[in-house]
């Protein structure tokens, strides 16, 4: 059946009716506090549970334990600290045990209450989460940039950020019902962050062959410069999923979130998020949320066997190429033949031939994929 969610119970901190208004009210008399999109974001998704079982910002408790031994305090799987930072100016003259209300994108969406205030070591942070303190690494740098003080504690939604993609926006309670309607007992959740190319499409295909439906979602959210934008990545998608997949087999929704490039951690953490979206199955390639030369090439996959208590299963998938002899797309696993007959595909080159206005060969993308994206001015974040 579709997945329980982690920890057993789908969080809702989201305020409704009358009490949403009392609210509202109330938080008017509130210090505000401000913080960026990519965070307002994490507020979104702990409130709908996409971060079960969070129910705020992390304390102290769960910060470390999550930092030195990637379980919450309660020994529950979790990768990733999802925290909020504050400058000693921002919390002036507060103190634990005070509420805030928190504002972004030039709305007030949260009230919080503060459980605790404490220091972290953003060097600490950057070497156990990325494995590395290179500031070269988009993730290291991006952390070394954030505030020196930490505030744990529950929030409560109280309105929403703009979204582009509202549209496309599922919440964890949305895609189980939808799951429970279409009678998939099984369901496979694919991660990306790139347009789709042939590889791609034959992962999730051989996936689809051995559960009942697929659940495509791309990442939607801060990334690093020559990253697909999110326009770009649901448009390529859509038209694939339209021109080349079974009716009804697949759903198509966002996650958004920013990237964090934390390559094993991140694995573990994209698998969790799938899990309370209700996948029973996620699958794990070749360098998983990776940057660079940071980490291994199946280092993402070796990490699951840390985890026999994570609650998804994971799939894990071998390099895949074109074989000219084969006449399809295979892996080292089931194709016998030399490296002569193998076209590899490489999502660097794939981009150098779309940055030259090229359509790929279609050993690598479909067509119709390619053409949707060069039909926009610019396909890649700058």
């Amino acid at each position: 059946m579709v997945s329980k969610p982690h920890g057993g119970r789908l969080i809702n901190r989201v305020v409704s009716g009358r009490r949403l208004d009392r609210i509202r009210e109330e938080a008017r008399e509130f210090k505000i506090l401000e913080i960026p999109l990519d965070v307002g974001v994490d507020v979104e998704n702990i409130a709908y549970g996409v971060f079960s079982p969070l129910e705020g910002f992390m304390t102290s408790d769960d910060y470390f334990n999550v930092l030195y031994h990637m379980r919450l305090s309660n020994d529950l799987p979790w990768t990733i600290p999802i925290t909020l930072d504050v400058s000693s100016n921002d919390i002036k003259g507060l103190k634990e045990g005070d509420e805030i209300a928190i504002m972004s994108e030039g709305k007030i969406i949260a009230i919080m209450s503060i459980e605790e205030i404490y220091r972290w070591d953003k060097r600490e942070y950057t070497r156990l989460v990325y494995g590395t303190e290179d500031v070269r690494h988009p993730g290291v740098f991006k952390t070394l940039q954030r505030k020196d003080l930490l505030i744990g504690g529950k929030i409560f939604l109280i309105d929403h950020l703009p979204n582009p993609y509202y549209r496309f926006t599922l919440r964890p309670v949305e895609t189980r019902i939808l799951f429970r309607e279409k009678r998939w007992k099984t369901i496979v959740g694919f991660q990306t962050r790139n347009a789709p190319h042939l590889g791609h499409e034959y992962v999730q295909k051989a996936a689809l062959t051995f559960v009942d439906g697929l659940f495509v979602n791309p990442l939607v959210g801060w990334k690093k410069k020559g990253d697909y934008r999110d326009e770009v990545i649901l448009t390529a998608y859509r038209v694939l999923i339209e021109n080349y997949y079974p009716k009804d087999s697949v759903v198509l929704a966002v996650l958004r979130t920013p990237m964090r490039y934390a390559g094993p951690r991140e694995a573990i953490h994209h698998a969790i998020i799938r899990k309370n979206f209700g996948c029973t199955h996620f699958i794990v390639g070749r360098d998983h949320a990776g940057v660079g030369n940071y980490y291994g090439p199946y280092e993402a996959q070796e990490i699951f066997y840390e985890f026999p208590d994570l609650g998804i299963i994971p799939l894990f998938v071998k390099e895949f190429f074109y074989c000219r002899k084969c006449g399809g797309m295979v892996n080292e696993k089931v194709c016998p033949h030399s490296s002569k007959f193998r076209v590899k595909i490489s999502g660097t080159a794939l981009r150098e031939m779309i940055k030259r206005g090229e359509v790929p060969p279609e050993t690598m993308m479909r067509r119709e994929v390619a053409e949707a994206i060069l039909s926009f001015k610019n396909p890649f974040i700058e």
